[in-house]
């Protein structure tokens, strides 16, 4: 495999990266909670795509010039360490809660997504559900938001291969690997987006979940990774300005958008360029550049613990209502972001980061690992496949019982 001539993305060191990960969380959040202040806050997945595919690419990247080869099986570890602990930690407790405190009318409904989301199909599930007028207007469970992850997951297990693909293709021609991984890559980013913008004019639900019509926003960042990650040395009015520019091309759609059934078509565009400027701008040291509050330790820490929070927030605000027996009301939807803050960052010092830097035992065994996350997934499956049934079971013996006493009467 033929190695690049020239250093790719050589920082994994991205304050900018952080704090674009604490605007997107604090959106989606924002659009959960208080949907008319960010009518349009589930753009933060968008510039979450972005992110990825910049920092995967990158990753990859750096691999194939240090190493001259793409480990597969290295890299799908590292991305169970990363990912998976924490969401099926999420997806049990929900399991759990679901039990306890929800009616078993709705088991079925909720149970069917929880299973979706712990085998990372859980946007084709939506997606097939959009498509059923007796569910395409069900009320939100509270892992609909793993929908983003199933496709993250989707676009972890091809790229690789793409990028391994493309580099060999280079390694037997002898051409140079920019060009043959900006052609592939261009390519596939470029047909991704022609298929968005054509779908979401036909069934704007379907082309919202499709894995197929958000690749293009991972390959966007992946082509940054590629052609322009390392940000400039100079040029710190101009890099302050693309990084200003780009957070208004992010935040102003988020805040005035509100028309959902043209998303995502051209709008999304505009979040995915917004990143892209960002990311590319860097951390430029003009003294009204945004990176001066991007460098704030509260930004820092919320892009730090963004994964957790964007796992806890929605089941915290789901579950809420059947605790209290109400809608939660203004104050209590406060004290529930303060909630989802303090659980999010407890989640990741307790849960992310004993995996993401494992001890060596751990390490040297993996195995002990990936068994731990196939016995909950397991578990979690099995919750999936069993309670719904037990919850019909219930139902029908109470609809018998109601029957007998009327005809009893």
């Amino acid at each position: 495999m033929a190695v690049p001539p020239q250093p790719f993305v050589r920082s994994t060191v991205r304050p900018e990266v952080q704090a674009l990960r604490a605007l997107a969380v604090g959106a989606v959040v924002l659009h959960h909670g208080w949907p008319a202040v960010a009518p349009a806050g589930y753009m933060g997945v968008d510039v979450f795509f972005v992110v990825s595919g910049f920092l995967i690419t990158g990753l990859l990247l750096r691999e194939a010039e240090q190493r001259g080869r793409i480990s597969l099986r290295a890299f799908y570890l590292r991305r169970a360490r990363r990912i998976l602990p924490a969401a099926l930690a999420v997806l049990l407790a929900v399991s759990l809660l679901t039990v306890a405190v929800v009616p078993q009318r709705e088991w079925r409904a909720w149970f069917r997504e929880i299973v979706a989301s712990a085998l990372y199909f859980e946007n084709w599930q939506l997606a097939v559900d959009s498509q059923i007028p007796a569910r395409a207007d069900l009320e939100s469970t509270p892992v609909q938001h793993y929908w983003s992850l199933s496709v993250e997951e989707q676009f972890y297990l091809f790229w690789p291969l793409l990028l391994i693909a493309a580099l060999w293709v280079a390694a037997r021609r002898a051409s140079g690997s920019r060009v043959v991984l900006t052609v592939t890559l261009g390519a596939v980013t470029a047909a991704s987006l022609v298929y968005c913008l054509v779908l979401t004019g036909q069934d704007s639900d379907l082309a919202y979940f499709s894995t197929l019509t958000r690749t293009w926003e991972f390959g966007a960042g992946g082509l940054l990774a590629l052609l322009a990650g390392a940000p400039l040395p100079q040029h710190h009015r101009l890099r302050s300005a693309v990084s200003a520019a780009g957070l208004v091309l992010i935040v102003v759609p988020i805040v005035t958008f509100r028309s959902p059934e043209l998303f995502p078509g051209v709008v999304v565009l505009a979040p995915v360029v917004g990143t892209m400027a960002v990311i590319w701008a860097g951390m430029p040291k003009a003294a009204w550049s945004p990176a001066r509050v991007a460098a704030l330790a509260p930004v820092q820490w919320m892009g730090d613990v963004s994964y957790s929070l964007y796992l806890w927030h929605w089941p915290i605000f789901m579950f809420t209502p059947y605790l209290i027996g109400m809608p939660s009301p203004p104050w209590v939807m406060a004290l529930l972001v303060v909630l989802a803050f303090l659980v999010a960052g407890l989640s990741k010092r307790v849960i992310e980061d004993p995996f993401r830097a494992p001890a060596a035992g751990l390490r040297a065994r993996p195995s002990f690992m990936l068994g731990g996350i196939a016995a909950v997934v397991a578990v979690v499956v099995g919750a999936g496949v069993v309670a719904p049934g037990i919850a019909a079971e219930r139902t029908v013996a109470c609809d018998r019982r109601d029957t007998e006493v009327t005809d009893g009467r």
